[in-house]
């Protein structure tokens, strides 16, 4: 099933490559030029690896810690710039969806439909995703144990759509802290649906005091590796050009011009992985 999950994807490149596929970019959709230069550079890097690779942003940040923080520069504005860089690099796109009545709208755009974490658990929010037809990407909240995903993934199936993917995010750990926990890989997997691990979200430092949301980059790596070696399908990685100027998440997002040193990285553990 994992396998015909990911080539049911349009545009989706290498999928016979042997290599964990890829959802990866800004957090949030800032404007052309910054969607422009990440996807270009991420499209160059996943083929030179041979990763297959998924374009990510958020159309809109409604879970935000206070309420002078950027959200967006409007639905349909950023929606139809993510369907640009569909378009212009034959790339497939995913982007989250907050309610039910964003499914439909978010799905003429995208390939994948993202079901937040906080929200994982909203049967209406899954039923109407499910509905698109489109794959679903259904991320753990931190709240949850692994093995309570299969009842999310099941509300999707009950639609008659069975292109779920199941993403692990890390589970809290006090108030401001989330751990990443291995054994959610193999627990998850067992739904038979690929399981992704987001390796940015999971380094958040949240609940800060300030509002703003803190974060440990120079862990990301040591979680991506780790994930790859416990039999991860798939990443998810914010990266920015600059995250010290990012709108959304700059704490804990990769510098763009680190990727490839990472990508090169996480690809030689995967081949020796792939020899086991």
């Amino acid at each position: 099933m994992k396998n015909d999950i990911l080539n049911s994807i349009e545009n989706i490149r290498h999928t016979d490559s042997g290599m964990f596929f890829l959802l990866a970019g800004p957090c949030v959709v800032e404007g052309e030029q910054l969607l422009m230069t990440v996807a270009e550079t991420m499209c160059e890097l996943c083929d030179r690896y041979q990763i297959p690779y998924v374009f990510k942003a958020s159309y809109r940040k409604a879970n935000r810690s206070r309420s002078d923080s950027f959200t967006g520069i409007g639905d349909i504005q950023a929606l139809k710039l993510l369907a640009k860089v569909r378009e212009e690099f034959k790339v497939p796109v995913v982007t989250d969806i907050h309610n039910a009545e964003e499914a439909q709208m978010a799905a003429e755009y995208v390939d994948i439909l993202q079901i937040p974490a906080f929200l994982c658990r909203q049967t209406d929010i899954l039923q109407a995703a499910a509905r698109t037809g489109r794959v679903v990407n259904i991320k753990k909240g931190q709240f949850l144990s692994p093995e309570a995903m299969r009842f999310a993934a099941d509300k999707v199936a009950a639609e008659g759509n069975n292109k779920v993917m199941l993403t692990d995010r890390g589970t809290t750990f006090g108030y401001t802290d989330l751990i990443v926990d291995m054994r959610s890989i193999p627990l998850m997997q067992t739904t038979g649906y690929p399981v992704i691990v987001d390796i940015t979200h999971s380094l958040q430092q949240p609940n800060q005091s300030s509002g703003v949301t803190g974060g440990q980059p120079q862990m990301i790596e040591t979680i991506a590796r780790a994930s790859i070696a416990a039999g991860c399908d798939g990443l998810f990685i914010e990266t920015h050009p600059d995250p010290s100027q990012a709108k959304s998440d700059g704490a804990n997002m990769l510098k763009l011009d680190k990727m490839e040193g990472l990508l090169k990285n996480l690809s030689v553990i995967k081949k020796a992985i792939n020899t086991l």
